[in-house]
This record gives structure tokens, sequence and C-alpha cells, in this order.
């Protein structure tokens, strides 16, 4: 059985799949930054895809993702003749099963090593056994925060980390940075994507409350970085500045 040619609209699916089934991989989003050195076609971004350029590679298959990528731009891929697998991730366990078919669909025959490896990392202990609250901030001008119903969210939780928002009617919704504060959260948790939140763009709106910088690839992405992402998310949490 010949390997697939696979094209990736989605960076964590393209670092699982670069690992995971080498060669099946001929291009990628411009976003697409892990595995370090990929050398791969790059077809536009999650958001705006080049269609044609996709279409003219002829891939087997096209991976893409719900929320990372535009329902008109998967009609379209579709319309041009391409298969396309859409993953629908919003909790850890629907993520090593998304993993699992994405992985099958691109050839891959066995397990791969890292994929166990995740799974037995999500298996300790939470970080905090006296659960905290957090508020998330993932975009500002407007203040957006992560809500009900996220992947990123399910594993905050696992980590011992409550939401505020977690029953909020809205996935991701705008919140005043007057009601953040007065939230009173024990901490605030600030990713490097979508908003690049860094050391000096983001603490600042919360004077006196403990800050988390993460990546965002440990916090949102599900691939290979599962494996170590309750150790790195953890030491980030623990490590908080004010």
């Amino acid at each position: 059985m010949s390997t697939p040619r696979v094209v990736s609209l989605v960076p964590s699916l393209t670092e699982a799949v670069a690992v995971s089934a080498p060669g099946a991989l001929i291009a990628a989003t411009d976003w697409c930054t892990h595995p370090a050195g990929l050398d791969v076609a790059r077809v536009g971004g999650t958001k705006n895809p080049a269609v044609d350029r996709i279409a003219e590679l002829a891939p087997d298959l096209v991976i893409a993702n719900e929320e990372e990528n535009r329902q008109p731009d998967l009609d379209a891929l579709r319309a041009a003749g391409l298969d396309v697998l859409v993953t629908h991730v919003r909790t850890l366990p629907r993520a090593f099963a998304e993993l699992d078919r994405v992985l099958t669909a691109c050839g891959v025959r066995s397990r791969p090593g890292w994929l166990d490896a995740a799974e037995a990392a999500w298996e300790a202990p939470p970080l905090f056994p006296e659960p905290r609250t957090a508020v998330v901030p993932i975009w500002r001008r407007p203040w957006m925060v992560l809500g009900r119903d996220t992947f990123a969210g399910d594993l905050l939780a696992r980590l011992g980390v409550r939401n505020p928002y977690a029953d909020h009617s809205e996935r991701y919704p705008r919140v005043p940075l007057d009601e953040l504060r007065a939230a009173r959260p024990d901490l605030v948790v600030l990713p490097d994507e979508p908003y690049r939140f860094t050391a000096d763009d983001g603490p600042e709106a919360f004077p006196g409350f403990p800050c988390a910088l993460v990546g965002g690839r440990h916090l949102t992405w599900y691939g290979p970085s599962l494996a170590e992402a309750p150790h790195v998310l953890g030491r980030a949490l623990r490590e908080v500045r004010v």
C-alpha cells in the first residue's frame, strides 16, 4: 500500500503527521512551524488557504479542523474533488481519538510512541489539588477569553484550574477588562496564540494579579506536544509573576 499524499491545514496535525508518517506530508500552511525544518510546500494560512494551489498538488487527503479552518474553504476543496478529513476536538479524550483517526488515514499502521506517552502524561494527578480559578484571555482590543466547551479549557481543568467563564453561553466571549478583574481570579493565563501575549503586552492590564505566560502550542495544540504539555504548563502556572 503506497503512502498517501497529505496536505495539512492545521499546525498541530502537521506536526503529528510529519513525525509519524515520514514522506506523507506534501504541503502545509504558513503557520505550521513544527517540526523544525519542515520542508514542504506552503499553501497560505489556516483561514485563507490557497485552494487552487492545493488542488494543483492533487493530494490524496487534506486534513483540517472545524475551528481552525473556514467552511467555505473546505467546501471549495471538496468541490475540487479532494478528500477532506475534518477533526472536531474540544476535549482531551476526543483529541486522542481524532489523532488516531488522522494518523490511520495518513497510512500510519502502528500507534506512535508519542501518542502513548501523551496519554500517560495526562494520567498524573492534578497540578493543583485545590482548584484555582483563572481567566484565560485569547485576544485584546476587544478582550476575549476562553468560555465553554474548549480544548484549552479542558486541559486546564485537568490541571486543577477552574475557568469562571466555563459555563458562559459563548465559547469565546467578549468580556470587558473591568469585569475580568472583578472576577478576582487566582491566576491570569496569557497564551501566545492566537494573540501573542508577552511579558510586556498583557500582564500590565492585570495589576496585582499573578499572570502566567504560556505557549499556545502546549495549551491549544493536539499532537506530539501533548506528551510534554502537563509538565510545561505546570511549570508556567507555578512560575507566575505579579
